[in-house]
């Protein structure tokens, strides 16, 4: 399915305000880290993005559910019969919003039969907006007109992108039997979708993640990937992730790539 021109633009407008109640707790000089219960951070921004997001889906949308990280706790018993619903991270990568290093996030996605099938990420710090859907998938900077973004296909040397905080040696076992085939391995590190932004827009091939992550870390995400060519994968059965099938809302590891004809079935997982 494909969302309206207007219900775009007000998606657009969701994410931007989002963003920028994110910022406004950013700028000040001290803000409160709480903890939840998986000891996972918490701030004012995460909070203030979900009451926005909340907020203007319920407009847009009366009648879809919405899943956020910051009201999850949705009995699967009520969920499991969801056909259409909103995935929604208000503010994915809330470590390094409190770093203060740029690296954060609004993520929605919209979910139908269990497969994300539109998702729109926002860069609160760089007025970035990227979104993609089974039309294709665009980045609009600012006021700027959008510009329609495709993964890359793969050349002689290989840009991996990694997690800041995770995987650094795992990644180099995985790709150990892949350092014959490309002339060099290069390695970039960022937080946040930031990651999954790079690959979509054609400048980076791969970005494994053999740690744990939740759905809505993932759903807008992989809407945007795949509407530019690529694929987020099981790092195990190889097959696209799919979404609410199941009590637990942790996601298997998996695999972004940016051209389909990856050899994945060498990685060593």
């Amino acid at each position: 399915m494909s969302l309206s021109p207007t219900q775009l633009d007000t998606l657009k407008q969701i994410s931007r305000e989002a963003g920028r109640v994110i910022l406004e707790v950013y700028q000040r000089d001290d803000f409160e880290v709480q903890h939840k219960g998986d000891n996972s951070p918490l701030t004012a921004a995460d909070l203030a993005a979900h009451q926005v997001i909340e907020q203007g889906l319920s407009a847009l949308t009366p009648d879809w559910p919405r899943l956020s990280e910051e009201a999850a706790d949705i009995p699967f018993s009520s969920r499991q019969h969801w056909q259409r619903y909103w995935c929604i991270d208000p503010l994915d990568g809330t470590k390094e919003f409190i770093n203060r290093n740029g690296e954060f996030t609004v993520n929605i996605a919209l979910i139908d039969q269990h497969q994300p099938v539109f998702g729109i990420i926002y860069v609160p710090i760089s007025d970035e907006l990227y979104w993609g859907d089974r039309n294709g998938a665009w980045k609009q900077t600012g006021l700027n007109m959008p510009e329609r973004i495709q993964c890359r296909t793969l050349g002689e040397s290989l840009t991996l992108i990694a997690s800041r905080r995770h995987g650094q040696e795992k990644n180099s076992a995985l790709l150990g039997p892949l350092a014959s085939q490309f002339s060099q391995i290069d390695t970039v590190n960022k937080g946040s979708s930031v990651k999954m932004c790079l690959i979509a827009e054609g400048q980076a091939d791969i970005y494994p993640r053999l740690f744990p992550t939740s759905e809505w870390d993932t759903a807008a995400s992989q809407a945007i990937i795949e509407a530019a060519g690529g694929q987020l994968v099981d790092a195990r059965t190889l097959q696209p992730l799919q979404y609410n099938r199941q009590a637990s809302l942790v996601n298997p590891w998996f695999i972004v790539i940016g051209d389909p004809a990856f050899p994945l079935a060498q990685l060593q997982i």
